[in-house]
């Protein structure tokens, strides 16, 4: 009995002491692009209480330049089909510069046209079908960063 105790405390402080090593929120930042702007918004609100840090572009030349200006960029969170160029291009283009391990997560409304035009997605890289939720969003986002699902402590009301 003690030593099934002592397991328990012993198991209980690792999760505790993992979970204290863990990457903050507040220390990633994300690039939201999107050329609809109810949708920037809804990802922008849904990220940011959730503690991310958020940029917002509007479109692919607008998010490269938003980029330069960021310290770093950890995810892309963008549309797939904007006007001047693709959510796919984009990501192309910011890993070409400094972005090498950029993670990318896809929001379309169109994923038959989404695999179409590329075939795979990469290692980092995810898609999520609009219109998506709060809880969709997030668990995109973390399994995308972490690999696995981290609820916030309120997500019950979400």
């Amino acid at each position: 009995m003690v030593e099934n105790q002592m397991s328990s405390v012993v198991n209980l402080v690792k999760t505790y002491t993992a979970r204290m090593k863990r990457v903050p929120p507040a220390s990633i930042n994300v690039l939201i692009v999107d050329d609809e702007e109810p949708v920037r918004k809804f990802v922008d609100r849904v990220l940011r209480e959730a503690g991310y840090k958020t940029a917002l572009a509007s479109d692919g030349p607008d998010a490269i330049e938003v980029a330069k200006g960021m310290e770093s960029l950890d995810i892309l969170v963008t549309d797939v089909m904007m006007p001047q160029m693709t959510g796919d291009e984009l990501a192309r283009r910011l890993r070409q510069t400094e972005q090498r391990g950029l993670k990318v997560l896809y929001l379309t409304g169109f994923s038959d046209r989404l695999f179409k035009e590329k075939v795979t997605l990469w290692e980092d890289e995810a898609f999520l079908d609009k219109p998506c939720g709060v809880k969709g969003l997030l668990q995109a986002v973390s399994l995308l960063l972490f690999g696995r699902f981290e609820a916030p402590i309120d997500f019950a009301s979400l």
